[in-house]
């Protein structure tokens, strides 16, 4: 008999949500947002990353032993939500996955982020190199191997910087560097930080075996499902401005939200989000490498459709550089293409639909 599984949040996670969105809403108000915005290239906000530290962001799945919470993947999914819907800036995934890795990185003294050395993950786009996102203000970069390699590298970011160009970003809150191949490079102090890494280490417990000779294969899949929640958290935020703004907004005496065009939008908007957020949530369960990418496609899509319907229900003025919903729109554009991107999967569920026969 099949065992009924019961995907509704507890009062703990409920609690965790919350106070996630509360410290954010309070560190992270729309005008520090719109500061940073407007100021040109952002760094890294290094107060706010000790502060996420120590309310447990990046250590929310370490062991309590090794100074975690002790949490899993689905509260992790729950904060990164949070963290999507604040727009929070910074290399959120690689500094979480690197707690008890690489020093300072769960208290927050730390930055960390990602370059994937195999091709296939971290916006890597032709031979010229990898696409890594705040570079400039990393302490130190995972250099993530082919899966089959079972290592991944912690080198410090000083001196892949000095080798790396900086490319215009879509988003102007994520500032990227062109980074070649770290074995392509030689600079001062090549020294891994700490020794070559290799994953998961001490990495937070309850965490399910990613199988023989895999481990590589696991931080992808918990990469991948990390990046889908951030895109889910965008996804919902978009469809709470656009109903704000269809309520306030008037036209020919009444609430645009009262035209008919006007709901259809706003309504598909709700069904896309609500469709990733259930998927996205189950595949934190779960952890099956064919529903993490299918949370990652619909995730994806949730959140750049809803940013350009939610521009649509704003009209002209949602085209303004006032407006915020091209920050979302903006920053959904460059999630999909980190870690996983569309076609890859579109060829994991294809390769698991094989897999079964179907």
């Amino acid at each position: 008999m099949s065992q009924r599984v019961d995907f509704r949040l507890t009062d703990d996670q409920r609690a965790l949500r919350a106070g996630v969105r509360e410290l954010l809403e309070g560190r992270l108000p729309r005008e520090r947002l719109r500061a940073a915005v407007d100021g040109g290239p952002p760094g890294v906000d290094r107060a706010l990353w000790r502060e996420l530290g120590g309310a447990g962001f990046f250590a929310l799945r370490l062991r309590e032993a090794d100074g975690g919470v002790g949490l899993g993947l689905p509260e992790a999914v729950l904060a990164f939500e949070e963290a999507g819907r604040a727009l929070l800036p910074g290399p959120l995934v690689a500094t979480h996955l690197a707690a008890g890795v690489v020093e300072g990185a769960a208290e927050g003294r730390a930055v960390v982020t990602a370059l994937d050395t195999a091709g296939d993950g971290v916006g890597v786009v032709d031979g010229a190199g990898a696409l890594v996102e705040h570079l400039a203000s990393a302490d130190a970069v995972l250099a993530i191997g082919a899966p089959d390699d079972g290592d991944i590298e912690a080198l410090p970011a000083a001196g892949l910087a000095r080798a790396a160009r900086p490319v215009r970003s879509v988003d102007p809150t994520t500032p990227l560097h062109r980074v070649p191949h770290p074995d392509r490079v030689a600079y001062p102090g090549r020294v891994p930080c700490p020794d070559r890494v290799a994953y998961p280490g001490r990495l937070a417990a309850p965490a399910r075996p990613a199988g023989p000779g895999r481990p590589v294969g696991r931080f992808r899949r918990e990469a991948v499902l990390l990046t889908a929640a951030l895109q889910m958290g965008s996804a919902a935020r978009t469809v709470e401005m656009a109903v704000r703004h269809a309520r306030e907004r008037f036209q020919f005496g009444r609430p645009i939200g009262a035209f008919q065009a006007v709901q259809h939008l706003c309504a598909g908007m709700l069904v896309r989000a609500e469709t990733a957020r259930s998927v996205v949530y189950a595949a934190a369960v779960t952890e099956d490498a064919g529903e993490v990418a299918a949370a990652k496609l619909l995730a994806d899509e949730a959140a750049v459709h809803n940013a350009r319907d939610c521009l649509q229900v704003h009209g002209g003025m949602g085209f303004t550089w006032e407006a915020d919903v091209h920050l979302h729109l903006k920053r959904a554009w460059v999630r999909a293409e980190q870690w996983q991107r569309a076609a890859d999967a579109e060829e994991e569920l294809a390769a698991g639909l094989l897999r079964f026969g179907v």
